[in-house]
């Protein structure tokens, strides 16, 4: 059978079907550290609707899985070859078919970066609001796959709220259209909501239609404070979300996280920053405010700082505001410089993050391990990172995880903020979701999937409970 897919695969698909190692081999792996043990059959990159249907006609036909895969910049395992699989490459699909100024919509292909799309948006005064730190390299596709979050969702919301309508391939090749181009829209179930951050297991994403967002106009001003630790630093993010105050960016790092960022970018990468003069051990707290008002809410904001003890400085030049940005984005390629990361991601409501910090630490000295944590504060989303050698995540990090999973969950948080459920989370999946919610689910799938080919082994296990 498996050379019967192939087969059938070449003679349709032609030059876009690859078997090439290097090319499968890639396949086997996204920036979470987790890696395929096998090589899928084949990798296809398809260019048009047309050969992602014919695609999954034939997948559908001869039972062979298919994993739907965008940039490769994932980081729960939710786009990785699976064996036997068809992996289906849509970075090919990379055209923005649309932009309507009038409507304030963009209809896109699943392969357009991130980044791509808001620079031949800013020009018209538009901007696609969700902002993940991997804007720059990872695909629309991807974002709406794992309803990806991001520096600016606590503001402006994350990808759920940005899309108003698909096309999705459905198992057996059928093209499904959801949602619509108007601002309003209740005709039936929402199934653009329900494909938005379903990780390619119930449909492949083709076309995405999207609001945008006029650019803010004003001033905007960037807040920056140290604290000696991070319990005053969560303390101080939770008292500006009580203070009823919004910022489009409240971001924490930890000592640790610092700490290696410094390291990573050197002293000239920090240079003429606030963190050039951040002392060891000091935890870092970024807030930016834009729009009208930026400057009133800013000082409200370095009131807070202050008040909770940080050391506080404030800034309206963009230019360095951004700077400090990138900084922050610069998280994950310094820890990844140091060995293989486990990039993890939970929630907690925002009044109990310094709960979760304070759990984080302990959970290190239990387990005697260091874990570097970076938050989008504003909406209560941790990135604990786990950093070590070898190919296989060690036991001891698995179980300093689980239990940082299952204190997110008992604080009233979640498994996942942003990153999806992939295969990394899938094992506690059905302790946050409860045995009703899970079959209800399972049964979601199974509806869309019935033969079980999309992208399987990711969120659920390929066994029933």
């Amino acid at each position: 059978m498996p050379q019967s897919t192939l087969a059938r695969l070449q003679d349709d698909l032609g030059v876009a079907v690859s078997t090439d190692a290097d090319v499968l081999d890639a396949s086997r792996e996204d920036r979470s550290g987790w890696r395929s043990a096998t090589p899928p059959l084949a990798v296809v990159h398809a260019a048009s609707v047309a050969e992602v249907q014919q695609v999954m006609r034939i997948a559908y036909a001869t039972g062979t899985p298919v994993v739907p895969r965008g940039a490769g910049t994932g980081l729960a395992g939710g786009a990785i070859a699976s064996p036997g699989a068809i992996v289906l490459d849509l970075s090919r699909m990379n055209r923005i078919l649309e932009i309507s100024e009038a409507d304030e919509l963009a209809v896109v292909e699943p392969g357009v970066l991130n980044g791509d799309l808001n620079d031949a948006l800013a020009p018209l005064g538009l901007w696609f609001a969700p902002d993940p730190a991997s804007r720059a390299i990872s695909t629309i596709g991807g974002n709406i796959a794992t309803n990806a979050g991001g520096l600016l969702c606590a503001k402006y919301g994350v990808t759920r709220e940005a899309v108003l309508g698909l096309a999705v391939v459905l198992a057996d090749g059928r093209l499904l259209r959801t949602g619509h181009r108007t601002v309003k829209g209740v005709t039936g179930y929402d199934l653009t909501a329900l494909m938005t951050g379903s990780e390619g297991t119930l449909g492949v994403i083709v076309e995405a239609t999207l609001r945008l967002r006029p650019i803010a106009r004003g001033e905007v001003v960037t807040v920056a404070a140290a604290f000696s630790g991070v319990d005053a630093a969560a303390a101080a993010s939770a008292a500006v979300a009580a203070a009823r105050i919004r910022p489009a960016v409240l971001e924490l790092i930890d000592a640790a996280g610092l700490a290696r960022v410094a390291a990573h970018l050197g002293p000239h990468g920090i240079a003429g920053t606030p963190i050039e003069h951040i002392a060891p051990g000091e935890t870092f707290l970024l807030a930016q405010s834009d729009a009208e008002g930026a400057g009133i809410e800013a000082d409200l904001i370095a009131e807070i700082f202050a008040a909770t003890g940080g050391r506080v400085s404030r800034s309206a030049d963009a230019a360095a505001g951004e700077r400090l940005l990138d900084i922050r984005r610069a998280m994950h390629p310094a820890l990844a410089a140091s060995g293989q990361v486990l990039i993890e991601d939970v929630a907690v409501p925002r009044s109990r993050l310094p709960e979760m910090f304070r759990a984080i630490e302990e959970i290190g000295r239990r387990y005697d391990i260091e874990i570097p944590t970076i938050a989008h504060a504003g909406d209560g989303n941790l990135h604990p990172n786990f950093v070590f050698t070898g190919d296989e995540v060690p036991d001891h990090v698995w179980a300093a995880a689980d239990d940082m999973f299952r204190t997110a969950v008992a604080l009233g948080g979640t498994l996942t903020g942003e990153h999806g459920v992939g295969v990394l989370k899938r094992r506690w999946l059905a302790d946050e979701l409860g045995d009703d919610s899970y079959e209800l689910q399972r049964g979601i799938k199974a509806l869309f999937d019935p033969t079980g080919i999309l992208n399987p082994g990711v969120m659920f296990e390929a066994s029933a409970r």
